[in-house]
């Protein structure tokens, strides 16, 4: 009797389907072992080279395993975002028979480790600046090691749910709603409104890129199909087959179909990838500030043009706060002002203050590298503090700055940015492995998914390329303006976009499976983010 599919059913793809279960060799495993151990090795003489330079004297071992421990938390993030996200590169070149699963699986695997080790680290910083500042200007406490934790376990907790259920949900939208979550926390564990916990400023734009790019992706994967179907099909009909048997495409059709997979997966590890290395360089800073508070490989010419910015900037704010006087410590009156963002007549002259004091210190010492390791941990604190003050000054209407004085803070502001957001290579190194590697492993979950449950029939060449070049695009631009995007739900979209362009149909059981996760990501990491905060923050 032949085989009946009735109308959604996924029976005929999987028949038609790859082979997906190749098991590991042994030697395969012990060498996957191998390299784990030797990165864990690698992270450990890095942190010990790092801090043997700058001549500290250890006395205590207590807060490096404290230190170990936040650090494999955070290396573990990247390792299941791996293997979550897997998918999003390789359904296509499997479900095309471009490339056997176990070999796309570590190409993609060392392509995404590429990525993140030529990513710029702008999205590294755009995610931690949610983090309530007065969490991150105290990360080395017991708060902000509550913080890490809760916002990272959260984040696993999440994805390997959905991992588990074959849904493709967003890692970048769970560690957004993470954040958020401690965020929101903290503000009603120190007395405050909820909302104050949160730039939403900066959750607003992130958010719209969130929301954004699946429709970017359905729209565009959709539109791109059409143009090739309207100008190649008569040409080129093969393009637009569906596999036959394990028959591998044409020559020409596997070679773009590889280039997308490529692409998608060096721009998933260059955006992804930096989503960890921002929390770990919070890690660092907080247990080991005289090695991470300050970069101390900033050059001697970017000290001359950090003086010359100062104070240019000295004279816009010292004009806005003529007339005050700061009675103490000027630290409260500018940490209030970032904490709720409302300027009072304290505002201008205590950062006016915190910007005199910076530029006496960098002229004093000459060098970030020359600062005794008494004074970096402050001293990054003030430049981080005025930083982050003078990014909401410059968006705050009531501060009423003129262009050229907004251009004058920008200038200060990127001075002050690259004395603390910097990123060591280690990091990039270790970060790159744990991705590369979980990239490798437990993908086949939401391979099936995407490969066989959005649409109702197989996926074609010209699919599967459409959706790969719209996911690679949406990424790469996304990186480039610094903001996290859902590779997910990018590919996602693309292919469902396709299967709607070629009229083949979608499976709405797997659509509606897939939209559920997307709106319920946010609510439940930011549930379980706040009550894992509310209990570490009790107990650490």
């Amino acid at each position: 009797m032949a085989d009946v599919a009735l109308p959604g059913s996924i029976e005929p793809a999987r028949q038609k389907g790859p082979n997906l279960d190749g098991g590991m060799h042994p030697l395969t495993g012990i060498i996957y072992l191998a390299v784990v151990a030797a990165a864990l090795l690698f992270v450990a003489y890095s942190i010990y080279d790092d801090v043997d330079a700058t001549g500290t004297r250890i006395t205590s071992y207590a807060p490096y395993l404290l230190l170990f421990v936040a650090l494999l938390i955070a290396l573990g993030f990247e390792f299941v975002n791996g293997f979550h996200d897997t998918a999003n590169a390789v359904a296509t070149v499997i479900y095309t028979r471009s490339l056997p699963a176990n070999i796309a699986v570590v190409w993609s695997g060392m392509f995404n480790l590429f990525g993140v080790l030529m990513s710029s680290g702008a999205v590294a910083f755009g995610v931690v600046s949610l983090l309530p500042v007065e969490l991150i200007l105290q990360v080395g406490s017991g708060a902000g090691f509550a913080m890490v934790f809760a916002l990272l376990i959260s984040a696993i907790m999440w994805n390997i749910g959905t991992w588990w259920f074959g849904l493709p949900a967003s890692s970048s939208h769970t560690l957004i709603g993470s954040i958020m979550g401690v965020g929101i926390t903290n503000a009603l564990l120190r007395g405050r409104d909820g909302t104050s916990g949160v730039d939403w400023s900066q959750a607003a734009n992130i958010g719209k890129a969130l929301l954004l790019s699946p429709l970017f992706g359905f729209a565009l994967a959709a539109l791109l199909l059409f143009i090739l179907k309207n100008v190649l099909q008569k040409a080129t009909p093969a393009l637009f087959a569906e596999p036959k048997g394990d028959e591998a495409p044409p020559m020409w059709i596997r070679g773009i179909l590889i280039l997308t997979c490529t692409l998608v997966s060096f721009f998933h590890g260059s955006n992804d990838g930096q989503k960890g290395m921002g929390l770990i360089m919070l890690i660092l800073i907080g247990t080991v500030p005289t090695a991470y508070a300050l970069n101390r490989a900033l050059p001697e010419s970017q000290i001359a043009q950090f003086t010359v910015n100062s104070t240019a900037a000295s004279k816009v704010i010292e004009k806005k706060g003529a007339g005050f006087n700061v009675i103490g410590n000027p630290r409260p009156a500018v940490t209030n002002y970032v904490a709720q963002r409302q300027i009072n007549e304290g505002t201008y002259p205590s950062l006016a203050v915190l910007v005199t004091d910076i530029s006496k210190q960098v002229t004093q010492y000459g060098s970030l590298a020359k600062f005794p390791s008494e004074t970096v941990g402050n001293t990054r604190n003030d430049m981080y503090l005025v930083s982050e003050a003078i990014r909401f000054l410059m968006k705050d209407k009531e501060s009423e700055l003129s262009a050229d004085e907004v251009a004058t803070l920008n200038s200060y502001k990127g001075s002050l940015d690259g004395a603390t957001k910097f990123i060591p290579s280690w990091v990039k190194i270790a970060v790159a492995i744990a991705l590369g590697l979980g990239t490798m492993i437990g993908w086949k979950r939401i391979v099936i998914t995407v490969g066989e449950k959005i649409g109702k029939t197989h996926l074609t060449y010209a699919q599967g390329a459409c959706a790969e070049i719209t996911a690679a695009a949406t990424i790469a631009a996304a990186d480039g303006y610094g903001l996290p995007v859902s590779t997910t739900h990018v590919l996602s979209s693309g292919i469902a976009g396709t299967m709607a362009a070629s009229g083949s149909g979608l499976q709405w059981s797997t659509i509606r499976n897939i939209a559920l996760a997307w709106v319920l990501t946010l609510p439940a990491a930011m549930i379980i983010s706040g009550t894992l905060y509310f209990l570490f923050s009790r107990f650490l």
